[in-house]
């Protein structure tokens, strides 16, 4: 009960942020003030570019504080009434510092690449703007365990010996070189437990939460590795990437098609006026909108394989459901949602369906 109760306090919660955005968004753009507010920051500087960092600030800032009563409930209190957070009023807003000042250095360059796009391409802004995304998110991902992670945990070693043995192993029969195996202290923000495969090539890495460790047994822990090296078995990696780049292509595509068709609505006349770019932030909640369901259907599809494959290689299949079945409580997961919900917004299947789905599973 209380599992359901606090995924859909999160979902409502999440619905209605991204229902008053929207509002928000239109009321800026309709009233007038995303103008008014570009023509008073052009007093203090008459560089286009440091015009358009100057808006995404202040429009950021504003957002922000208009939804922190949110953002802090959600994040902050909610967590430690259903105790699931480890952290203190001072740790949580520490990490979002972080999490900030990370967001700024990454997000800097990629909006002025952005602007430069739209300045300098025309309508065909998004081609160039989505391919130079995908090289960005591939050198990202690459350099996300080894740059970023390290900035949020302590990340060492795997101490388990025979643990690594039996991981090494799942690895090998999956043709995957695994080389490195570590831990972060999860611990140190949440008491919700996970596992993770990240980077690419020589920095690709599998690392496990230190709350995973400390609740799960050996054999548990190898059931749900041998899930994650069934993604790599059935190149989901590598399909979730042409779907990725596929996606993200559509949707820039679609969202400078109707950005343009729109600027009249609101009575604009240039693409590349900073006073409209607010508008894009629209469009890409409707295509997201739309587009969600379609790639969640195609998530879950993968996740039924890579348990598939996890029954199979492991020929653990028990242990392979008690141990989701300890992530569900640990996680405090909702066992059973609304079918609707599941559909629309779960990437993977919930509990019920996935034990259905492995019991079902033949060696």
């Amino acid at each position: 009960m209380n599992a359901k109760k606090y995924n859909n306090i999160k979902l409502a919660i999440s619905i209605a942020k991204t229902i008053l955005t929207f509002i928000l968004i239109y009321l800026f753009l309709k009233t007038g003030y995303s103008t008014e507010l570009v023509s008073y920051l052009s007093k203090f500087t008459g560089n286009e570019y440091l015009l358009f960092l100057l808006f995404v600030a202040v429009t950021g800032f504003a957002m922000s504080v208009v939804f922190s009563p949110l953002n802090f409930y959600s994040d902050f209190i909610l967590e430690h009434k259903y105790n699931l957070s480890n952290q203190n009023f001072f740790q949580w807003v520490w990490e979002n510092l972080k999490s900030t000042l990370v967001a700024g250095i990454i997000g800097i360059p990629l909006l002025l690449a952005f602007y430069y796009s739209i300045r300098s391409f025309g309508e065909l802004w998004w081609l160039p703007f989505s391919i130079l995304l995908f090289l960005f998110s591939v050198v990202l991902a690459k350099f996300l365990p080894v740059v970023i992670l390290p900035l949020f945990y302590k990340i060492k070693p795997l101490e388990n010996e025979n643990l690594k043995n039996k991981i090494d192993t799942l690895a090998k029969n999956a043709g995957m070189k695994i080389e490195n195996l570590y831990q972060f202290n999860m611990s140190k923000n949440t008491k919700k437990a996970n596992a993770m495969f990240t980077g690419l090539g020589k920095t690709k890495k599998i690392i496990l939460g230190d709350t995973l460790l400390e609740k799960f047994n050996e054999d548990e822990i190898e059931t749900v590795i041998a899930h994650e090296l069934g993604h790599y078995k059935h190149k989901h990696i590598v399909k979730n990437l042409v779907i990725g780049v596929f996606s993200s292509f559509l949707t820039f595509y679609l969202m400078a098609y109707f950005y343009k068709l729109s600027l009249p609505w609101f009575g604009f006349t240039d693409i590349s006026q900073i006073d409209a770019i607010p508008l894009l932030s629209l469009w890409a909640m409707v295509i997201g909108l739309l587009l969600e369901p379609v790639t969640n259907i195609i998530s879950r599809k993968f996740e039924y394989e890579a348990d598939k494959y996890a029954v199979i290689s492991t020929g653990k299949k028990e242990v392979f459901i008690n141990a989701l079945e300890k992530l569900t409580e640990q996680n405090l997961s909702d066992k059973d949602p609304h079918p609707f919900v599941e559909w629309f917004f779960y990437s993977h299947p919930s509990i019920k369906n996935r034990i259905r789905f492995i019991k079902s599973v033949k060696f």
